[in-house]
C-alpha cells in the first residue's frame, strides 16, 4: 500500500519463523515517561507468536538496558505493567540493534522528543544497516524542529497561520523579541521551544506583560522558539500511514479539557475529549486528508506521522482562513489516550494488525534503499 510498484518487496523470515522486534523506549529527553507508557501499550497489543519481543530501554542518562523482566514477562504471558522501568542489563546500542544474526530483526524507536525523534537515533540505525519503523534521519530532523517544519511547509504551500521565529543568542533580546511579537503578532500568542513535543515548554499567553516570562520559560527547553497567533479554529489530528504512496486516516478532533490541548491535559488528568470521526462534511474530510498526506511527503516523512491542523471556520464577524497546518509529529503516542493508533482503528485497523504495517512499511522502505549505491 506504500510503495511505488517498482520497489523491492519486504523481505518475509522464513516460514514459522519470528521477527525480531526491538522497541526502544524512554529516552533523554522530558518525555520520557510518555515513551514508556507507550512502549508497556505496544508490548501489551502485539502477538508474541509473530515477533521476538526485545524492549531496551533508554535511562534519562542516556543508557541503553536490556529491560529483563519485561522480556521474561512477555515470555510467558504474564500481564505488562501500565508503563515500564528503564532499567535491566546495560547493552551496547549497536550490538543489541544488530542482533545475534539469527532472526531478521526490525527496530521500533518508540521515543517522542529531542535525541529519539529527532533524527539522532535514526542516524545510529542507518549506520547499524538494520530496518527501523518511522522517518529517517532528515524527515525526522526537520518534523522535530518546528521552525524548519513550518519553513519547508510554507515552500510546499500548505497553509499556515502567522508565526516568528527566535535564536536565543541572536543581536535581538528577549524583550525585543517580546515587543516584534505584539507588532507582528495577534493575541493570543503561543511561545513554544522549537524541538520539543507533547506540548511541553509551551506557554498561551493572553496578557502582553505575560509574554517576556513565557519566553524565559520556553527557553529553558530550547534556545530556539517559535512564536504563533493563536487560532480561533477546531483542532484537527490525521493519521498517516505508508512511505511514497501513504493513506490517510479519517480525521478526530481535539476538545481540549484546559486552556488548550497541553502535557497535563495529554497525559495526566486527560481532560481532553478525543472525538473520532470529527464532524466534518466529506469535502472537508478529503481536503484535510490530502493536506495531511501532502504535509508527510514535502516533509519527508515515511511510515508514521500524525498531522495536526486548525479549521478556521470563521464567525459572523470574519471570514474564517480554512484549514491551517499546526504541526506534524513523526512519532505520536502510543499510549491508552493517543490519538493516532485511536485514528487507525476507526479507519478499520486495530492496533496489533497498525504494528505489523508499521513494520511492513519499513521492511520494504529498508529492501530500496539498500538497492541504491551509496558509492562509485
Amino acid at each position: 500500500m506504500s510503495s511505488t510498484p517498482s520497489a523491492p518487496s519486504a523481505p518475509e523470515p522464513p516460514a514459522g519463523e519470528r521477527l525480531r522486534l526491538l522497541v526502544l523506549f524512554g529516552g533523554i529527553s522530558a518525555e520520557h515517561d510518555v515513551s514508556r507508557t507507550s512502549a508497556a501499550q505496544l508490548l501489551a497489543a502485539v502477538d508474541p507468536q509473530k515477533y521476538d519481543l526485545v524492549p531496551v530501554g533508554i535511562s534519562r542518562e542516556g543508557e541503553w538496558l536490556l529491560q529483563d523482566d519485561a522480556v521474561a514477562a512477555i515470555a510467558a504471558g504474564a500481564a505488562l505493567p501500565d508503563s515500564l522501568e528503564t532499567t535491566g542489563t546495560p547493552v551496547n546500542p549497536i550490538e543489541v540493534v544488530r542482533g545475534d544474526g539469527q532472526l531478521q530483526t526490525v527496530v521500533l524507536p518508540l521515543l517522542h522528543g529531542p535525541h529519539g525523534e529527532d533524527g539522532v537515533v535514526q542516524g545510529l540505525l542507518e549506520l547499524s544497516g538494520v530496518p527501523y519503523v518511522g522517518s529517517g534521519v532528515l524527515g525526522s530532523a526537520v518534523c522535530m524542529d518546528k521552525a524548519m517544519a513550518k519553513t519547508v511547509a510554507a515552500q510546499a504551500r500548505i497553509p499556515q497561520g502567522e508565526w516568528i521565529e527566535y535564536h536565543d543568542g541572536a543581536d535581538e533580546s528577549p524583550e525585543q523579541l517580546a515587543q516584534r511579537a505584539l507588532d507582528q503578532l495577534s493575541l493570543p500568542i503561543f511561545v513554544k521551544p522549537s524541538n520539543m513535543g507533547s506540548s511541553v515548554g509551551i506557554s498561551k499567553v493572553t496578557d502582553p506583560d505575560e509574554l517576556g516570562t513565557a519566553i524565559k520559560a520556553a527557553l529553558q527547553y530550547d534556545e530556539v522558539l517559535v512564536l504563533e497567533s493563536g487560532v480561533n479554529g477546531r483542532e484537527i489530528e490525521v493519521g498517516v500511514l505508508g512511505d511514497l504512496e501513504p493513506d490517510a486516516s479519517i480525521p478526530g478532533e481535539i476538545i481540549p479539557g484546559a486552556d488548550f490541548y497541553d502535557y497535563e491535559d495529554k497525559y495526566v488528568t486527560g481532560g481532553a475529549e478525543l472525538r473520532i470521526p470529527a464532524e466534518l462534511s466529506a469535502d472537508e474530510i478529503a481536503t484535510v486528508q490530502d493536506l495531511a498526506k501532502r504535509t508527510f511527503l514535502a516533509l519527508r516523512c515515511s511510515g508514521l506521522a500524525r498531522v495536526d491542523f486548525f479549521y478556521d471556520e470563521g464567525t459572523p464577524d470574519r471570514p474564517g482562513r480554512g484549514w491551517l497546518l499546526n504541526e506534524p509529529n513523526t512519532m505520536p503516542g502510543f499510549t491508552p489516550y493517543s490519538m493516532y493508533p485511536k485514528l487507525w482503528e476507526a479507519s478499520g485497523v486495530p492496533y496489533a494488525e497498525l504494528v505489523d504495517r508499521l513494520v511492513q512499511i519499513a521492511l520494504r522502505r529498508h529492501a530500496r534503499r539498500s538497492s541504491i549505491s551509496t558509492y562509485r
